[in-house]
């Protein structure tokens, strides 16, 4: 420990002067970072800050434009991620990244198999996959195949691989998007241990009280720039994120979510309403809701709680295998989402990966297609109406792209997401579910989704918002649906709508409007 401790004085990894362009997108300029040996270094900024295509250009996912890396005061070139595995570089990123048609033990050790004889050895595998699953406490048979996994699961499964080598610098690209508490609590163990045996750790995360919880120092980007480096005991979190967005303090203090419960009435027809619907008990199991318009419910829970079972049954995403739903008090069968599309409905999943984007077509594409598909084949949107209406969108939600035409794979995560947002909006829904928005997005952009949130709202749109972080709930929603083990066991309204009353619903506490 004593000399990780004197090694926290010279950098381990240095980047020097990094540049990086793309067509029409200056995405890094002069950008600086350095890395100690036995630290836990944050890299932070908004979306479009420039923070992916640092690691992108770390790893050798980017060749550098201009700049230089040394390792141990040695001058190297990553020109590939084989290159970075070899110097001990190894990386999470926020989308898991492995093959979800392999099992739980092929993808730890992809590239990397035991073997015997010139063949793999599966039973060392395996073993060796049981072994590494167990030290860290990974819920997952080495032989299940990896799509049968939760996202939180593949998300630690991920984790697991990159450790499981000899890296020097393990970089985690918001690797707590899609764990629980307690899974986030496991991988801070995991990381003050890799810290203690003089791992360096860059950590991506936009969660604040994670980064004072776990970091040792900052590095902050603004707009592909270094805004500096600093200890985290000389960074408050307010003056961290003046840094981030670049606004003075009475800016930021304005940027507040005013709700108007007013909005709505349950006195009016529902315009949505579930009558024992369920979707089964691998899904969801019956529930009874009504949303009406105007109103913003929030659906809350642990992961795995089944809050995008729910919406999905309801938008005909999972089938349902009993109850009715109805739409503006009318019996609508939905059986897929085209029919929840005909009678005003939209849907942005929690996984826009796997989910949302269509990563080979444009900006432009990407928010038209939503449209056409709900007009057929035989009613074709015109190019210059596709342009006008990208062009609309684009300028309503801020999307930093360098053109309408640019591939929506290049884009950050944050505006892939306000495309797929801007996709749904362009249909007019009047019925919105939102399977957390806010997901890995900054703080700037995230208040911006709320604000859109209840202006929809106030527009007399009902919408169904999902996510996992309490606060954003509360600022939101008029509503909470609380969720436990795939079972609504909640509702709450008023002076309910607070965070002891949900922790202790979700916890097993007294159940609410004779939920279960």
């Amino acid at each position: 420990m004593d000399t990780i401790k004197n090694e926290l004085s010279s950098p381990f990894l240095t980047m020097t002067g990094i540049g990086k362009s793309f067509p029409g997108v200056r995405a890094l300029s002069n950008v600086d970072f350095s890395l100690r040996r036995g630290e836990i270094h944050a890299l932070m900024g908004e979306n479009g800050a420039g923070k992916s295509t640092l690691i992108k250009v770390l790893t050798g996912v980017y060749l550098m434009d201009e700049g230089s890396v040394t390792i141990e005061g040695k001058p190297v070139v990553i020109r590939s991620p084989q290159d970075a595995q070899k110097h001990c570089i190894s990386t999470v990123y926020q989308e898991v990244n492995l093959c979800p048609n392999l099992t739980v033990a092929e993808n730890l050790f992809l590239g990397r198999e035991p073997r015997s004889l010139g063949l793999i050895s599966w039973r060392k595998m395996n073993k060796q996959a049981a072994e590494l699953l167990q030290n860290l406490n990974i819920s997952a048979s080495p032989t299940s195949q990896l799509d049968s996994c939760s996202i939180a699961i593949q998300q630690m499964i991920a984790i697991a691989r990159a450790v499981n080598t000899n890296c020097k610098v393990l970089i985690l690209d918001e690797p707590t998007s899609s764990l629980d508490d307690d899974e986030v609590n496991k991988l801070y163990s995991l990381m003050r241990k890799l810290k203690a045996q003089g791992v360096g750790i860059i950590y991506i995360t936009h969660f604040l009280e994670q980064v004072y919880e776990v970091c040792d120092r900052i590095t902050v980007l603004r707009n592909g720039e270094l805004v500096g480096e600093y200890l985290i005991e000389n960074l408050p979190r307010l003056e961290l994120v003046m840094k981030m967005i670049g606004k003075e303090l009475e800016i930021l203090e304005n940027l507040k979510v005013e709700k108007d419960e007013s909005l709505f009435s349950e006195d009016e027809q529902p315009m949505i309403e579930a009558q024992g619907l369920s979707s089964g008990p691998s899904k969801v199991t019956p529930f009874d809701l009504k949303m009406h318009k105007g109103e913003v419910v929030g659906f809350s829970g642990l992961l795995g709680s089944g809050r995008s079972e729910l919406v999905r049954s309801i938008y005909g995403a999972d089938k349902t295998v009993q109850g009715k739903l109805f739409v503006n008090g009318k019996h609508a069968r939905i059986s897929k989402p085209l029919d929840a599309m005909k009678r005003g409905m939209a849907y942005l999943p929690e996984d826009r990966k796997a989910d949302g984007i269509i990563a080979d077509l444009s900006v432009r594409e990407n928010i038209i297609i939503a449209l056409q598909t709900r007009y057929g084949l035989f009613k074709r949107i015109s190019r210059k109406e596709t342009e006008r209406f990208a062009d609309e969108y684009i300028k309503l939600l801020s999307i930093k792209t360098a053109s309408r035409e640019t591939p929506i794979k290049s884009l950050s995560g944050g505006n892939q997401q306000k495309v797929i947002l801007a996709r749904w909006l362009l249909t007019n829904p009047s019925f919105l579910i939102l399977d957390e928005p806010t997901r890995g997005i900054d703080i700037g952009t995230k208040t911006e989704i709320q604000k859109l949130i209840l202006k929809l709202a106030s527009e007399g749109k009902s919408i169904a918002f999902i996510s996992s972080e309490m606060e954003e709930m509360l600022r939101t929603s008029t509503k909470i649906v609380v969720m436990r083990d795939r079972h609504k066991v909640g509702e709450l309204a008023g002076k309910d709508m607070n965070q002891e009353v949900i922790m202790r619903t979700i916890a097993g506490g007294e159940s609410n409007n004779g939920c279960r």
